[in-house]
């Protein structure tokens, strides 16, 4: 191992040639030797240009002891944090390179990079959409929108509290209204991802949470950070050591009118548009990671030895690769499917799709996440344990894909709200025929 690698992990377990060929560029290799069949010229030229820039920062950065959250502001220059959409507001467009399609590439690009930075980003973007679609111009929040799309800061969306998970539209923060338009803030929210790194929050809350109409009432703003009115704490998750996960504390914080995205009884409806891309992006991420833990797993077996043989050509090994590799490469043909369907139907609809269409891509869109965080979670943990000591070690990322891989099913809506919201879209689809 070079010198200059040699603080990355405590002990090195994992033989120097097996090391060498699990690198970056080999894991990539695999990667493409995969999506060519799958993927136009346009998305694998795009898949290898994000590539390259990342195989390029793999020689200045420490997975192991740098603060990814210093890496944002380089790919943010590059646009890499993000290609859902051109946003020509801010200046920045990407051309034909930008919708769903580029930003899967772009996703899997970067995860094989370092996941939990990849997933670090994704949260940023959360706060990136409801800007986009509500900043009306006014300068703070072009401001906000382009900090963030250009990495230059980082950004988070507050919905979760302690006493608030799944049930999002019953919100205990309380945002009272003010005559000058403004909107005075208290209350907790926590399990934000991102928080205690960003300088940009949307926040949702409700001027009386008491109420029974609280869903109706519920607001969405765009805070600013830091404050002396806001404490901030990082939650942390030991799964995920190097993202940052915020409890926030609110004290009679004032959010002036300029930052007010949506006013009482427009935070219920805002939160809703955001669900098809949110969940897109976690399904993007956990295909990412299915891929990622797939070329550590395929390579590592057709180089590891075991009773004299590559263990690829055990069965209890080769065939478990395979079940799973087979499982992802159709699943992934599923998340092709629905960029493609979704870019085209946002460019049909200039953005604004209709409320009957958009209620069905929130169904598929929830079938997505529900499937891939489950599918992420075995994949990673069945070619980790097929690794068996070189997949749980340090030695590798394959630890930190393991440990984006237990909170998949969390993040984003558990696996019974995806299951609940697919329960309610039977009813309506029942209602249709």
């Amino acid at each position: 191992m070079s010198e200059e690698k040699k603080d990355t992990f405590q002990t090195q377990v994992v033989n120097e040639e097996i090391l060498k060929n699990l690198s970056l560029k080999k894991r990539y290799a695999w990667i493409r030797a995969n999506l060519m069949t799958v993927l136009t010229d346009e998305e694998l030229n795009f898949f290898d240009e994000v590539g390259r820039f990342c195989l390029k920062q793999e020689k200045e950065v420490n997975h192991w002891k740098d603060d990814v959250y210093t890496w944002i502001p380089k790919f943010g220059e590059k646009g890499y944090i993000n290609r859902n959409r051109n946003y020509s507001e801010t200046g920045i467009d990407w051309g034909d390179k930008a919708g769903y399609r580029f930003e899967s590439m772009r996703s899997i690009a970067v995860d094989m990079f370092d996941t939990q930075f990849n997933m670090a980003m994704g949260a940023t973007v959360l706060a990136i959409n409801p800007i986009h679609a509500h900043h009306e111009n006014r300068p703070v929040c072009i401001e906000a929108l382009t900090d963030l799309i250009s990495g230059k800061n980082v950004g988070a969306i507050l919905i979760t509290e302690p006493e608030r998970g799944s049930d999002s539209l019953h919100p205990l923060t309380k945002t009272e209204p003010q005559a000058d338009g403004s909107f005075i803030v208290n209350g907790v929210k926590a399990f934000n991802t991102n928080a205690p790194k960003s300088k940009w929050l949307v926040l949702y809350g409700a001027p009386d949470p008491s109420s029974p109409e609280t869903p109706n009432q519920m607001t969405q703003l765009l805070v600013q950070v830091p404050q002396d009115s806001i404490k901030i704490e990082r939650v942390y998750i030991p799964w995920v050591p190097k993202m940052h996960l915020g409890k926030e504390t609110f004290t009679n914080c004032r959010v002036p009118k300029d930052q007010v995205l949506g006013g009482i009884g427009k935070g219920r409806d805002y939160q809703f548009e955001g669900l098809v891309p949110e969940r897109l992006g976690i399904a993007m991420t956990n295909i990412s990671e299915c891929w990622g833990a797939l070329a550590y797993a395929s390579l590592y077996a057709n180089m590891r030895l075991q009773f004299g043989k590559p263990i690829l050509t055990l069965q209890g090994a080769g065939f478990v690769l395979c079940e799973w590799w087979a499982k992802t490469a159709n699943y992934y043909q599923g998340i092709l499917r629905f960029c493609a369907q979704y870019d085209v139907k946002m460019k049909k609809y200039g953005g604004e799709i209709p409320a009957a269409l958009n209620q069905a891509f929130v169904a598929t869109a929830a079938q997505l996440k529900y499937e891939g965080a489950s599918l992420a979670d075995r994949v990673c943990y069945e070619m980790a344990n097929l690794m068996a000591g070189a997949g749980v070690s340090d030695n590798t990322l394959m630890m930190d894909l393991l440990g984006v891989s237990r909170i998949q099913e969390i993040v984003g809506g558990t696996r019974q709200i995806m299951l609940y919201i697919l329960s309610m879209a039977q009813r309506q689809l029942y209602k249709m025929v």
